[in-house]
């Protein structure tokens, strides 16, 4: 890709030869001389370790930049996972005093 054709909020699809094995897709945040800053938006759940520790950020060269396609089996990056659950009350006990 070429810088003119990338702009600031764009989806586009992106591969890093260094840090993640597979294709992944990220919101354009900041663009530089020869690259541009990342967001990882969708990921192959193999890289999801490398990109918890990239904090899904990633500066990546506009040659591995492309027009953003769906990965399939991807995972959608999250910034914050909660898990919620439902705690049961316990059930009060009756007494017997007959």
């Amino acid at each position: 890709m070429k810088k003119s054709d990338v702009k600031v909020g764009a989806l586009v699809g992106a591969k890093s030869e260094e840090e993640l094995k597979k294709p992944f897709i990220g919101k354009v945040e900041k663009i530089y001389e020869n690259s541009a800053l990342l967001a990882i938006t969708s990921y192959d759940p193999v890289d999801e370790t490398a990109i918890s520790d990239l904090n899904n950020k990633i500066v990546v060269n506009f040659k591995n930049l492309k027009s953003a396609r769906s990965l399939k089996n991807s995972k959608t990056a999250k910034a914050n996972e909660v898990k919620v659950e439902k705690i049961k009350k316990p059930v009060a006990k009756k007494e017997d005093n007959e």
